[in-house]
């Protein structure tokens, strides 16, 4: 059987396939590509265990902030790639020029063309599955996410440059110019060019109104892909559920027990004891890699006078230990200006109601400005770390 010969450059006679338009595009494609690959390094450096820099616990609401525009950015940016590579997609059927240094520029052009496509259509559909919880795959997505990130902007870097001066001529002229146009792109449309651009950022505008309510709450109600309506136990969605977590039966025993450690000293308490502490409300935000984010009340121990009564000095890191038996972040690192500050709390109430299991219970840690994974549920062990 005789394979249909692939398409020629003759047969896409479209003018709305113009680098005017392709330029357009890109620019506002580049855009948002730079804004998610900037938050997704401030999350990956917020994530870790290690930190030279100490992430700052001031202002609460940054981290809502850049993951909120993280996600934002990333679904604005889907309907920009499909119309982009529409626009771009007969360069691929055109013959490679004659000449080593042409051939050259051409082979790396279309090389990190290849490359850009391959990450960008990576990053956008895993991180849409990763903001549905969905993970049909074998790999981590936070190495691989990360990873793909620097290779998709190195990509783009080396295709402006490759296409700089074409860029510029496109955005600097009018968007009907028809100098850099293919000799077949002639045929006009239903759209003009201004049509087509005004339908993209149209289409972008609606993808952001649709995910937005994430992180905006007067936007919930049209968010509907947003992938956290607000419902949930007071009020504040959760990810993991205790059963999920496999602390149904642990987090309720009458046997829990907080221990607290600090070189030789340590200390257990109850979750009574821990009430009859002095207690302290705080209003902070929790939000989660996945854009999500709700602002909540939070009742419970101040982390600082726990760590005094083990007498932990000021500036040592905490490792926080969970309950739970299945899932990432079981351990974590309380670094020690988030165990300092006064606002971290271990909190046992929320919104005016007692903790929820799946929110927490017994008690979990609440932080200014820490992305929601390390705000550590079913907390059964401080160790202070030498």
């Amino acid at each position: 059987m005789k394979l249909p010969a692939p398409p020629s450059d003759e047969q896409f006679t479209s003018r709305l396939r113009s680098a005017a338009v392709a330029a357009r595009i890109g620019l506002w494609l580049g855009i948002c590509f730079a804004i998610a690959f900037v938050t997704g390094l401030i999350s990956h450096y917020a994530q870790n265990h290690s930190q030279p820099i100490p992430f700052p616990t001031s202002p609460s609401w940054g981290y809502r902030v850049t993951q909120g525009l993280h996600v934002t950015a990333g679904t604005a940016a889907v309907p920009l790639l499909l119309v982009k590579l529409w626009t771009v997609y007969p360069r691929l059927f055109i013959r490679p020029p004659r000449g080593a240094r042409k051939l050259a520029v051409e082979g790396l052009e279309r090389a990190s063309i290849g490359v850009l496509v391959a990450g960008a259509v990576f990053q956008l559909v895993t991180g849409l599955m990763n903001s549905s919880q969905w993970y049909p795959w074998g790999f981590s997505f936070r190495a691989t996410h990360y990873a793909v990130g620097w290779v998709t902007i190195g990509a783009m870097v080396v295709h402006i440059a490759v296409k700089l001066p074409i860029i510029r001529h496109a955005l600097t002229g009018d968007v009907e110019d028809t100098s850099q146009d293919r000799p077949t792109a002639t045929r006009h449309g239903v759209l003009t060019r201004r049509g087509l651009l005004r339908t993209t950022w149209g289409a972008a505008g609606l993808a952001v109104l649709a995910t937005a309510g994430s992180t905006v709450p007067f936007l919930r109600d049209v968010s509907i892909f947003g992938v956290r309506s607000g419902d949930g136990p007071a009020g504040v969605p959760i990810n993991r559920s205790a059963s999920a977590a496999g602390v149904t039966a642990s987090a309720v025993s009458s046997s829990f027990m907080l221990t607290l450690v600090h070189g030789d000293t340590t200390t257990g308490l109850t979750r009574q004891d821990l009430l009859d502490l002095p207690q302290r409300t705080e209003s902070l935000p929790i939000a989660c890699v996945e854009g999500w984010s709700a602002s909540a009340t939070w009742t419970g121990v101040r982390m600082r006078d726990l760590l005094d009564l083990v007498a932990a000095p000021p500036g040592r890191d905490v490792v926080v230990t969970s309950l739970q038996q299945r899932g990432a972040f079981g351990v974590t690192v309380l670094q020690a200006n988030f165990a300092d500050d006064d606002r971290t709390l271990l909190a046992l109430g929320l919104n005016g109601e007692t903790l929820a299991l799946d929110h927490g219970f017994p008690c979990r840690v609440i932080a200014p400005d820490r992305p929601g994974v390390l705000q550590t549920k079913w907390v059964t062990r401080l160790e202070v770390q030498a």
